[in-house]
């Protein structure tokens, strides 16, 4: 009898994702963009902070793009590289560019919230677009979502970028949070409903309508949230303002990071965001995924293991597609990405307890 209660949870909860996946990949095929032009002046916005291998690229991204209308400001978190000296370089090309010299991190906040609360305090333009320094755009992102922005009244759109992997260690990790945000959460709600529970946001790339930011001032008003993005997602929807979420665009790529150790230190700090924050939920997620699909397979009959299958397979090809990532390789990896996603969930747990989040040199907890 507990096995079939547990084969009826498990089958039952990977429907549910794989309809959750589906309409995430219905949300992301309806994209549709126009050839409308506007001339409205953008802020492109860019904390950085030891970023010398990253800042050109971005910066000849920036400077290629079709809009014209842009001002571009670099904040220069205190690095220690070559980061002043290529965006020194950058700002003798291109008079658009403006560089802001960290003069140290004030007590109270973290170091990117910091970064980016200057920049949109420091902006002119008539929308303000952080940008990750690891982020890549295509020659006409900003074009087109200022038109998408104007045209559905939206004060905010974040972009969860296609994700660059190159080393397996990357190819293990990378792709789960992209599974959990894609399994969990349908997009569309993020825009349509009210409740700010069904929130997400990316800080890597983040369009803000600036009387909206600089009236909300969201950076500092979540100047201690090490998951600033998804915060700033709710915080708006709590005000009432129009924002929107994708995952499916492919002019927008980020390689995050850059091996296993550096994604597992990365992901353990914002894993259980995803969960409202809930270890709880998040374990429960876990256990759901991985221990009881063991189980089921197991000790259900054929009807049973197949339906699980199938549930879990058409949910991993739905979130590779939206992700643009590799569906096979994510279906061979998926017991892989069960363990990792424990010991990630671990090392959130650890690092909450011992106050040990540290990124880029500086303790967030």
């Amino acid at each position: 009898m507990i096995w079939e209660i547990i084969a009826y949870i498990t089958i039952s909860f990977a429907l549910i994702q794989a309809i959750v996946a589906l309409t995430n990949f219905l949300h992301g095929v309806s994209i549709k963009h126009t050839d409308i032009e506007s001339n409205k002046l953008v802020s492109v916005l860019i904390p950085a902070r030891n970023e010398e291998k990253n800042l050109e690229n971005i910066l000849n991204d920036i400077r290629n793009q079709t809009h014209k209308n842009l001002e571009i400001i670099i904040f220069n978190d205190e690095s220690d590289d070559r980061t002043l000296e290529i965006a020194t370089e950058f700002q003798r090309l291109d008079n658009r560019i403006r560089i802001i010299n960290s003069e140290g991190l004030p007590e109270g906040w973290l170091g990117k919230n910091f970064a980016c609360h200057r920049l949109g305090m420091e902006a002119k333009g008539d929308y303000l677009l952080f940008l990750d320094a690891d982020v890549r755009i295509t020659p006409d992102i900003i074009a087109r979502y200022i038109i998408r922005a104007q045209h559905n009244n939206l004060d905010l759109i974040s972009i969860f970028p296609r994700q660059i992997m190159k080393t397996v260690g990357e190819y293990f990790t990378v792709p789960i949070m992209n599974h959990i945000l894609l399994s969990l959460l349908p997009l569309p709600l993020v825009r349509h409903s009210a409740k700010s529970s069904l929130s997400a946001a990316n800080g890597q790339f983040m369009l803000f309508e600036a009387t909206i930011y600089k009236l909300l001032a969201p950076h500092q008003t979540l100047r201690l949230e090490k998951v600033e993005d998804i915060n700033i997602a709710r915080l708006f929807k709590i005000n009432k303002n129009k924002m929107e979420c994708l995952a499916s665009e492919s002019g927008v790529s980020c390689r995050m990071y850059g091996g296993f150790g550096e994604s597992l230190q990365g992901f353990s700090k914002n894993v259980v965001h995803y969960f409202g924050n809930s270890i709880v939920l998040a374990i429960l997620f876990w256990v759901l995924s991985f221990p009881a699909v063991i189980l089921t397979f197991i000790f259900g009959n054929a009807e049973i293991i197949i339906l699980l299958s199938i549930s879990l397979i058409t949910c991993r090809i739905l979130n590779s597609a939206t992700s643009h990532q590799n569906a096979l390789l994510n279906i061979i990896l998926y017991g892989f990405h069960q363990i990792i996603l424990a010991i990630l969930l671990f090392t959130s747990v650890y690092n909450r307890a011992t106050n040990s989040f540290v990124w880029k040199g500086r303790n967030i907890s």
